[in-house]
C-alpha cells in the first residue's frame, strides 16, 4: 500500500507544480517580468558557484521546483492523514495561504544568502508567488482526494 502512496503523491505534486508553474509563467508574460520559479532557481545556483553547465542549472531549476513542490504535498498528506485538517476547500485555502507565505519567506532568504539581485519587480513576484501558491493547494486538494477515493476503491475491489 505504501508504493500506492507514494505514486499518488508524485502525479499530485507533478499536477500541482504544474499548475503553479503555468500561472507563474502565464503572470510573467502578462506582466512581462520574470515570475518563473525554476528560471530564477537556476539563477540562485548559479550565484552559489557550483560547478555545472548551463544546461545542468536550468535541469536543476526544474527538478529542484518539483522536488518541492513533492515535499509540500508531503506535508499536506501528513496533516490529513494526521486529522489536522480536513480535506476540504478551506483547508486548501487555508493550506495554500500557509504555503505561500513560506514560498515568499524561502524566495527572500534565497536571494539574501546568494546576494542575488534579479531584475524583477520582487512586490509583483511576491504576490503572485502567494496566488501560485493557493492554485498549488487547490489543486493538490482536489487531486490527492480524487486519488485516494480511487486507491479506496482499487483496494476494496481489486485484489493483486
Amino acid at each position: 500500500m505504501v508504493i500506492y502512496i507514494i505514486i499518488q503523491l508524485l502525479l499530485v505534486s507533478i499536477a500541482a507544480t504544474s499548475a503553479m508553474t503555468w500561472f507563474s509563467y502565464a503572470m510573467s508574460k502578462n506582466f512581462r517580468e520574470l515570475y518563473k520559479e525554476p528560471v530564477l532557481l537556476a539563477f540562485v545556483l548559479e550565484k552559489l558557484k557550483l560547478n555545472l553547465t548551463e544546461q545542468s542549472k536550468k535541469t536543476w531549476g526544474w527538478l529542484l521546483h518539483y522536488i518541492i513542490g513533492f515535499l509540500f504535498v508531503l506535508g499536506y498528506h501528513i496533516i490529513w492523514v494526521k486529522d489536522i485538517l480536513p480535506i476540504s476547500p478551506l483547508s486548501a485555502l487555508l493550506l495554500g495561504v500557509i504555503s505561500g507565505v513560506i514560498g515568499i519567506i524561502s524566495w527572500v532568504f534565497m536571494f539574501k544568502i546568494t546576494h542575488h539581485q534579479p531584475p524583477i519587480d520582487f512586490k509583483g513576484y511576491y504576490i503572485q508567488l502567494f496566488f501560485a501558491h493557493i492554485i498549488f493547494a487547490i489543486v493538490a486538494t482536489v487531486l490527492y482526494s480524487i486519488t485516494m477515493t480511487i486507491l479506496i476503491l482499487t483496494n476494496a475491489y481489486v485484489t493483486v
